[in-house]
């Protein structure tokens, strides 16, 4: 059976604020994987940035701490087994790479972007859909052209901030109004965002966010319900059943996600048929616009005084232990997280497979 197996690379860590998420993804990956079909060789990236490889795994590891290690060979090893493909290996070491990174390098399409030079299968969405999912003001642009419903907002550079402060506060006080939410463009997990209930707090939140990133995006206070669905797919993406998510803290903030715990999960999100429907075809619609392919959740508004439902954005890598909503969302619509966790490694080596007979049919 050993010789039947797939080899996963697992790769974790990264050098974004979301290293530690990261690190509790994987330890939860690892240990619902099914080790009678695959292998697993873990990858660590410290917060440096620096690659460090383990042995072939055939049992997960029994403490977190471990996931670092740190006898583990370094970067030019680490990268050299990534690359053995490319390099013309009859053998290769890895059959397919499993990112569960976070944020920036990693959520971004850099690590995908990676994969494709080492002509290697990966799990999740490609470099396009990667990118594109993290710059939500790309994303939101991509939505528009699809015709998805959305919050007003303004997006702009930290040049543009620099040349003409004032001008930009008026034009987001007469199109948003407060209170209103600021946001970096491309962080995940809900890092550097505030709310602003004035001038004063606006261009406070303004400047705390160009800490993150030299993107910002301003949106109008939207009086809703937060609502997610997971899709999962290729060309045929399927979507899960609707979950609602209680917050702790005025928004779905850092904390309210992964430190304070007071954060309520109802799966399935207590909405009507009709509403829980339209929720999954948007999902699927989302997905399509930003040409998805694996994996994401996507995220919505239903607004408390009419019901009208916006699309907020969707995630390429979401939170991924058992506890996160994407797959309790599918453990609620019949498939466990083992389940999952075969369906994403399937969904990867199939893209894989037909982006080769692309490129073999049309070699000359």
């Amino acid at each position: 059976m050993g010789q039947d197996k797939l080899t996963v690379g697992l790769v974790y860590g990264g050098k974004s604020g979301e290293h530690e998420v990261s690190l509790a993804t994987a330890f939860a990956v690892m240990n619902e994987f099914d080790f009678d079909k695959y292998e697993m060789i873990p990858f660590y990236i410290t917060k440096q940035g620096t690659w460090r490889i383990g042995g072939k795994l055939d049992a997960p590891f029994k403490d977190k701490k471990e996931l670092k290690l740190s006898g583990g060979s370094g970067t030019q090893a680490a990268l050299n087994a990534v690359f053995s493909r490319l390099y013309g290996s009859q053998q290769p070491d890895i059959d397919i790479m499993f990112p569960l990174l976070h944020g920036t390098f990693g959520e971004d399409g850099t690590i995908q972007g990676l994969f494709e030079m080492a002509d290697i299968p990966y799990v999740g969405t490609g470099v396009l859909t990667s990118a594109a999912g993290m710059d939500k003001g790309v994303m939101k642009k991509l939505f528009a052209q699809a015709g998805l419903p959305q919050c007003e907002y303004c997006c702009f550079t930290q040049a543009e901030w620099k040349r003409a402060s004032h001008k930009l506060v008026q034009g987001i006080e007469d199109k948003l109004g407060y209170p209103c939410f600021v946001k970096p463009a491309n962080l995940g997990s809900s890092v550097g965002i505030s709310k602003a209930k004035d001038a004063a707090q606006l261009a406070m939140a303004i400047e705390t966010a160009l800490k993150y990133d030299h993107k910002i995006i301003v949106e109008e206070f939207v009086d809703a319900r937060e609502v997610e669905v997971s899709v999962l797919g290729n060309e045929e993406p399927i979507a899960s059943i609707p979950g609602e998510i209680v917050s702790s803290s005025e928004y779905y903030d850092y904390a309210a996600k992964y430190t304070d715990g007071q954060s309520e999960m109802l799966i399935p999100a207590p909405v009507d048929a009709e509403t829980a429907d339209t929720l999954r075809e948007l999902a699927i619609r989302a997905f399509k616009a930003i040409e998805g392919s694996g994996i994401t959740r996507a995220d919505f508004f239903i607004r408390r005084n009419d019901g009208g439902i916006l699309i907020n954005e969707v995630n390429t890598m979401p939170g991924f232990t058992p506890f996160s909503m994407y797959p309790l969302l599918w453990r609620e619509t019949g498939m466990s997280y083992r389940e999952l966790l075969d369906q994403m490694i399937s969904l990867g080596l199939a893209r894989y497979e037909n982006k080769q007979s692309l490129i073999y049919e049309n070699e000359v």
